[in-house]
């Protein structure tokens, strides 16, 4: 299957997700679930990631400025900006790539392959619409969630860190963060953290939709997913800050 082919076969899934369902309680309901297993189930691995994160900004930042003429309260500002533009939106969503992205694709790829999709269509249920548009809906719902907590880790973690190795007081750091604020960077970041939901959810469901095969097909339909996730939320970070950063 040519690349052209891929996309365009996409690019259908994507136009034939949009129907009307035909059970609208069935379909919140699969919505509600799709929130907790993207949410709730990556709750943990986003919290410890973005905690130590923010520890590793704050004690590698200090490292750097060797400069007596640069205020510690600088500490606070780098932490802030690193993890707001970068850490929490690109680097928790490449991480939710492999957590929620591989369930996706092992999970339709499983109903493919054992004609539960199959069965629906025979009883008349659009299968795009009810197995992909709640995952794709879940995912942008709850994601940027994630990563406005994300931030918030990666900040305190950073404080903490600071605290605990010495090398910076509580109140020093609170003022580098109320320093030179851009409210601006938070709005970025929550764009990037929709793009990267939209991807995380609809690629691994494509390719996990039409897998072909057995389980050695579905592992490698979920490692490629992935793979394709992580190269194109990289690819779109850098878009992003391309376009809608100012220079």
């Amino acid at each position: 299957m040519t690349l052209f082919h891929q996309i365009g076969k996409y690019l259908l899934m994507i136009k034939s997700m949009f129907s009307k369902p035909e059970n609208t309680k069935m379909y919140w309901k699969e919505l509600l679930h799709q929130c907790t297993e993207i949410g709730y189930g990556s709750l943990g691995i986003v919290a410890i990631i973005s905690i130590f994160i923010g520890a590793v900004s704050t004690i590698q930042t200090a490292y750097q400025l060797v400069s007596p003429l640069i205020p510690l309260s600088t500490i606070g500002q780098v932490v802030r900006d690193t993890v707001i533009l970068e850490f929490a939106p690109t680097l928790v969503c490449i991480v939710l790539a492999g957590v929620a992205g591989s369930r996706i694709a092992s999970e339709l790829g499983n109903m493919r392959v054992s004609e539960q999709i199959d069965a629906l269509e025979i009883m008349g249920i659009k299968t795009e619409t009810y197995l992909i548009l709640p995952k794709v809906i879940a995912a942008l719902i709850m994601i940027p969630m994630l990563v406005v907590l994300s931030m918030a880790l990666g900040i305190w973690g950073g404080r903490i860190a600071g605290i605990t190795a010495n090398i910076i007081d509580a109140t020093t750091y609170d003022k580098g963060l109320r320093e030179f604020f851009d409210p601006y960077t938070v709005k970025f970041a929550l764009t990037k953290a929709y793009v990267f939901a939209f991807i995380i959810s609809s690629i691994p469901a494509f390719y996990g939709y039409y897998v072909k095969g057995g389980a050695l097909e579905i592992g490698r339909a979920s490692t490629k997913a992935v793979v394709v996730s992580c190269i194109l939320i990289l690819f779109f970070d850098y878009v992003l800050s391309a376009l809608l950063l100012p220079t």
